[in-house]
């Protein structure tokens, strides 16, 4: 049982000196992940939000040529993904100032 636990800390401690010799210093390997972050939100989240929209069309005209319980079900589905879309898109709104308030100006500049 003793081995297994020293094997175990040696590997964990071999694993952050790793990471934390390819990320260099930590805040900055924090903050340029943040970054990074931020910047694939601002590319994605309008490209989700606009096939949740596709999606959640579909879906309705689909259920509508359906029986009334299936009809039901898709309305809910349609709904629930036009509502995945407006938070998608809360969510590019948001994001930048929300990270600019937590790690300060060089971070937010991506979501600006």
């Amino acid at each position: 049982m003793k081995k297994t636990a020293v094997l175990l800390a040696l590997a964990l401690a071999m694993s952050l000196v790793a990471a934390q010799s390819i990320l260099g210093d930590t805040s900055a390997g924090v903050t340029g992940g943040v970054y990074q972050l931020c910047k694939d939100l601002k590319s994605l989240m309008p490209v989700v939000a606009m096939l949740m929209i596709v999606l959640a069309g579909v879906i309705y005209a689909a259920g509508q040529m359906m029986g009334a319980e299936t009809r039901a079900r898709a309305n809910v589905w349609a709904t629930a993904a036009l509502t995945g879309a407006l938070i998608a898109v809360l969510i590019v709104v948001v994001a930048g100032p929300v990270l600019n308030a937590i790690y300060g100006g060089g971070v937010g500049s991506a979501c600006d």
